[in-house]
């Protein structure tokens, strides 16, 4: 049963981080406002691989950790707690203001005029969070394999 949580604690990692990898790319891709609205529109409903991998993420370390409760004794299992939790706050709570506030700067906006120079700075403000999730993926992938203490 341990085996069975661990294999889907991999696959959620997969879909819930690996998606969020391809994020960014996606979002630097528009380059008028049409392509924006549409890119905003792609990455909401790209959403729910995220959400659901984050959630399954959580629910089956914490089984994890029931099933063997010596993992609440090491430090890289509570340290990647600690991670996942802060990447929750960027990913819940951060970067879908800051997808919102585009959105809300598009509405102005019609055709294929080129970005607005408060969307493209938003847009950098939301790379910067990306990549510090990205850092904290990269650190918790690492912590779980290696458990180095």
């Amino acid at each position: 049963m341990y085996s069975l949580f661990v294999f889907i604690h991999i696959v959620a990692a997969i879909m819930g981080l690996g998606a969020t990898f391809g994020f960014p790319i996606i979002a630097k891709s528009a380059k008028t406002v049409s392509q924006a609205k549409h890119t905003l529109e792609l990455l909401k409903k790209l959403e729910i691989l995220p959400k659901i991998g984050s959630v399954t993420l959580l629910v089956t370390g914490i089984v994890l950790g029931i099933m063997n409760p010596s993992l609440f004794g090491t430090g890289w299992y509570l340290i990647s707690i600690v991670l996942y939790l802060a990447a929750q706050v960027i990913v819940i709570g951060l970067l879908p203001r800051k997808m919102a506030e585009q959105a809300d700067i598009l509405r102005k906006y019609n055709g294929d005029e080129l970005l607005p120079a408060p969307y493209i700075a938003i847009g950098k403000q939301a790379g910067k969070l990306e990549g510090i999730t990205h850092a904290l993926a990269f650190l918790l992938i690492l912590f779980m394999y290696f458990k180095p203490f």
